[in-house]
């Protein structure tokens, strides 16, 4: 019986730690800048961009794709000072929407591990792009690439903690996210969303979410 009960709790504990690894929907950020939401200071900061790349950054965002940052850069900058920017600036790219070209963006991912990326497609949460891509390299290498993807959120499913990792969002928009619930289509969303910030922000934060 003693035996019983042990497996019992731990399969229940295996259970809430799954569930757990799933519900973060963005990828935990260990210092990457998002060009959407980053100050002029610490853009200022990264040794790749001057006070004229800051400032057309600035006044074009927000970027809904990493490709459209990257074309605004790529004529500026040398592909190596690309290369060390995007370690630490960086649009998160959908797991599911992303072009090849934008996988390839990602600090460290060559050919074989954009096919990983792809093969594994629709993801459905963090937790399956953890497990899958954990085949291939191990947990810290899992943890530095998760910082630049995500999986879109369900709107009308999805999780406080869902909303909240989310770029941009704290408690007071992620009540307003719950609040109009259910929603029957994104122009709703765009809509009732659209009364607390302005179009630009709702583009951005609808890159985030989608509707099942």
């Amino acid at each position: 019986m003693k035996r019983i009960r042990t497996v019992a709790i731990l399969s229940l504990t295996f259970v809430i730690s799954l569930a757990a690894a799933g519900s973060a929907q963005v990828g935990k950020n260990n210092g990457v800048l998002n060009p959407n939401l980053a100050g002029e200071k610490e853009l200022l900061a990264l040794p790749q961009l001057n006070a004229k790349l800051v400032k057309l950054l600035i006044n074009k965002r927000p970027f809904l794709r990493l490709g459209e940052l990257h074309a605004r850069l790529k004529d500026s900058l040398k592909t190596e000072q690309l290369t060390a920017l995007y370690a630490k600036l960086f649009v998160p790219i959908n797991l599911n929407a992303a072009t090849r070209e934008e996988i390839l963006l990602v600090p460290g991912v060559g050919k074989r591990m954009a096919h990983e990326f792809e093969e594994y497609r629709p993801y459905r949460a963090m937790a399956q792009f953890r497990r899958e891509i954990g085949k291939y390299v191990d947990a810290n290498e899992v943890a530095r690439l998760e910082q630049y993807v995500f999986v879109p959120i369900n709107l009308n499913t999805a999780s406080d903690e869902d909303i909240l990792s989310l770029p941009g969002v704290g408690k007071r928009l992620l009540h307003e996210f719950k609040e109009y619930r259910p929603y029957k289509n994104l122009e709703q969303f765009r809509r009732e969303i659209g009364k607390y910030v302005d179009k630009k922000e709702v583009a951005r934060l609808e890159s985030y979410v989608t509707l099942e």
